[in-house]
């Protein structure tokens, strides 16, 4: 059986992924004592050992056979660029860019356009005007089927020109309304609430997810692994599928570990104190897949 390479999955077997580097998002000790109370961080990352963590993390990656790309640095970026997911969106015909939600960070989307157009990536098009998109938003649930959160970050006319520009890409979109939670300048994705494991098996927090979103993932015969309201705080929630139910997940968290494993998935864990903990941006967050495997 030959094998499908896909950029609509978030847990088909990771091929190449773009990533921002602490040394180009963070810069040094003095810029993030200049942001990081701004962006709304819970304190000041710690430059050296962010590093370090960081190089940990791309070593994990990498480990499993990833490609690694560095987006680099760009004018404009803030510490929030080491999230590299939240600029644009993939499918198999290119790469929406987004326009983002937070203010500190709109110059995120035109510099990743940069990247895509280095990597041979057609862009296909990109959020305009009113419009606001965030990549945390939108997760594939399926080979043609998404979900795109309706919040601070996202909003209905965002969602439209999404929409447009999937095209036929998708057979389903579904809009998930998010909960006010802690507010407008709280970092509170739709992946802060899933993340797929594999086609039928998504780890999910469960208190905050709408109703029907989550009827809706049952019904499509997706099972869920639930995330212990004691460790919701600590990103429990945000793990990257590197394969079909093998994860990556921020270390410190137990019990949602245990029930992945129970679950039957592979779990690798990374410490993630100063790049995760401290900016609320799990390994999803930190990495933007652009192509994945999957059996063909």
């Amino acid at each position: 059986m030959s094998a499908t390479t896909t950029r609509q999955s978030e847990t088909a077997l990771l091929e190449r992924v773009i990533v921002r580097h602490p040394n180009d998002a963070f810069v040094d000790q003095a810029n993030i004592e200049s942001q990081w109370e701004r962006l709304n961080y819970r304190s000041p990352p710690d430059f050296d050992r962010a590093v370090k963590e960081y190089e940990l993390f791309i070593a994990a990656l990498a480990s499993q056979g990833a490609e690694v790309i560095y987006a680099g640095s760009g004018d404009g970026l803030s510490m929030d660029s080491l999230y590299a997911r939240d600029a644009s969106i993939i499918c198999d015909r290119g790469a929406i860019l987004c326009r983002m939600g937070k203010v500190a960070r709109m110059a995120e989307p035109e510099n990743l356009g940069q990247v895509y157009e280095r990597l041979g990536i057609p862009v296909i098009g990109a959020i305009q005007g009113d419009g606001r998109l965030e990549g945390g938003d939108f997760v594939w649930l399926g080979p043609r089927l998404a979900a795109v959160g309706e919040g601070y970050r996202t909003n209905p006319q965002g969602i439209a020109q999404l929409r447009e520009l999937l095209g036929d890409s998708v057979d389903e979109l579904i809009t998930v309304p998010l909960p006010h939670f802690r507010g407008p300048g709280d970092v509170f994705h739709l992946m802060s609430l899933i993340s797929p494991l594999d086609d039928d098996l998504a780890l999910v927090y469960s208190p905050l997810m709408p109703v029907r979103f989550r009827q809706a993932l049952l019904e499509r015969g997706i099972g869920l692994v639930e995330v212990p309201a004691g460790e919701f705080d600590d990103i429990a929630g945000n793990v990257l599928a590197i394969g079909p139910r093998k994860v990556l997940m921020v270390d410190g968290n137990p019990q949602t570990a245990g029930r992945l494993v129970e679950a039957g998935v592979e779990v690798l864990k990374f410490s993630a104190f100063e790049i995760s903990t401290k900016g609320d941006g799990g390994p999803t967050c930190l990495t933007r897949p652009l192509e994945r495997r999957r059996p063909g």
